[in-house]
């Protein structure tokens, strides 16, 4: 049974447990609002969800709350950055908010982090962008999870690709993974106690496996078989593709950052995760705001077309994701029962009030 509670009570209950985690109260507010963002989103394996492993990290030294982020290299289009083990939404934010920098005063700005953490959505930062009229990147590399196709070990990530680009009336939005699912929404399966989708995942056997709890354990404890590329097991339905995706984003994150492949991470979750952010001018090519309408009109083009039989909408992406925020902004945000019970023991555990 989920609990609804208001973004504002949610919000304000994850603030004061990451100021007692040891975060100053504006890096505190950060990482609630990328929290928060999931949540409005209906991202639910990424948003409060998230806060027992949070704070399992932050307890075992794995994540420091008091991280400084270095510059490593920088040119007038680029960075280096070394997030010295950050909380992940810090060293995205910092890292996004310099390549919209530089795209603001070179046409273009790409950034890559490395020894980072879990930063969230990856879709957060592109909108960060997006809000200031450029278009965006984001992707990160992950704890393995993902078996490479016609492979039953696992060797990459969730490794998410995200994308925003400025359009009327809400921006083109879209955030993937490069798994048919990320593990948080096997963990939200196991914590509600469902089968997963046939699909998902194989078993150490490679064999496709529907037990959501028995698969998340296997997981977490690095055991053979793990979540598929995005298009399923083998060739067939384009499960290649998203095992190329996958690598692509490696080469993007890890390998450019010269940080942590995804495989030699301790743990599904991961640490030491590598990040890479690219913002750009749509001034650049033209009239940034007759871009901004060709898109508009491209999206509405798409929504308008010609529906399935016993269907009346089509959505562009991130279209679902605003119309959950105002519906949840008026409504509440539903928290799954466990997820609940994780946020009362931590904030028990902080001395901080719970909800």
């Amino acid at each position: 049974m989920d609990t609804i509670v208001s973004e504002r009570s949610l919000r304000a209950l994850t603030e004061r447990l990451f100021e007692r985690e040891g975060f100053s109260g504006a890096d505190a507010c950060v990482i609630a609002d990328v929290l928060m963002l999931a949540d409005l989103f209906g991202i639910e394996s990424h948003g409060a969800q998230r806060m027992m492993y949070y704070h399992q990290n932050i307890a075992s030294g794995s994540v420091n709350t008091q991280a400084q982020i270095e510059t490593v290299r920088e040119t007038p289009v680029s960075a280096l950055l070394d997030a010295h083990f950050a909380m992940g939404q810090l060293a995205g934010v910092h890292a996004m908010r310099l390549a919209m920098r530089k795209a603001k005063q070179s046409g273009i700005g790409m950034v890559c982090v490395r020894n980072s953490s879990h930063y969230g959505i990856a879709g957060y930062y592109t909108l960060m962008a997006a809000k200031e009229g450029l278009c965006a990147f984001s992707m990160t590399n992950t704890g393995p999870i993902m078996t490479p196709t016609f492979g039953r070990e696992m060797m990459l990530g969730t490794n998410p690709i995200a994308f925003c680009m400025p359009a009327d009336p809400y921006p083109f939005w879209f955030d993937a993974s490069t798994t048919v699912v990320t593990l948080g929404k096997v963990e939200v399966h196991a914590k509600r106690e469902k089968p997963m989708p046939e699909g998902w995942t194989i078993d150490a056997d490679g064999v496709l496996c529907t037990d959501a709890q028995r698969m998340n354990s296997s997981i977490l404890a690095g055991g053979m078989g793990g979540i598929l590329p995005l298009g399923g097991a083998g060739e067939t339905r384009g499960g290649h593709k998203g095992y190329g995706l996958a690598i692509m984003v490696e080469a993007l994150t890890g390998v450019l950052a010269q940080g942590l492949l995804s495989p030699e991470m301790q743990g599904a979750h991961g640490d030491h995760t590598s990040h890479f952010f690219l913002a750009f001018d749509p001034a650049i090519f033209g009239d940034a705001d007759a871009i901004r309408a060709q898109m508009s009109r491209y999206l509405r083009m798409l929504r308008e077309s010609e529906k399935l039989p016993g269907e009346n909408r089509i959505y562009t992406p991130g279209e679902k994701a605003f119309e959950s925020m105002r519906r949840r902004m008026e409504t509440g945000i539903p928290v799954e029962e466990k997820t609940m019970k994780e946020l009362r023991r931590i904030a028990a555990e902080l001395g901080v009030e719970a909800i």
